[in-house]
């Protein structure tokens, strides 16, 4: 398996596991959204809590030139960390969500 197959592997299993987390409260559903074709990934949830509408990403994650951009991380451990654990170096991980300029101090690739 090369190593871009393996990364979207590894996106699609961490994706999965968080998919599983139903919000505690409110009339919430949780979809996953795999465009293996694009190599966009993305969870969102959709629903009501209470006279609430709720509707968002909880994680977006995109592979562009060879590397994982997390676009969006809504949990609180950190995708970019699971994705560090199941052994994708830091160096392919983008985390877009940091300024350009910001990302030199955070351990991860710059772009």
């Amino acid at each position: 398996m090369d190593r871009l197959d393996n990364y979207r592997q590894l996106i699609q299993q961490t994706l999965q596991e968080y998919a599983q987390m139903k919000p505690s409260n409110g009339d919430i559903q949780v979809y996953t959204v795999f465009d293996t074709g694009g190599d966009h990934y993305q969870i969102f949830h959709a629903g009501w809590d209470g006279y609430d509408r709720i509707f968002g990403a909880l994680i977006h994650i995109d592979i562009l030139g060879n590397k994982i951009w997390i676009q969006y991380d809504g949990t609180e451990t950190g995708v970019a960390n699971d994705l560090v654990s199941l052994g994708v170096p830091k160096e392919d991980i983008v985390l877009a969500y940091h300024s350009p300029f910001m990302r030199q101090f955070d351990g991860f690739a710059v772009s």
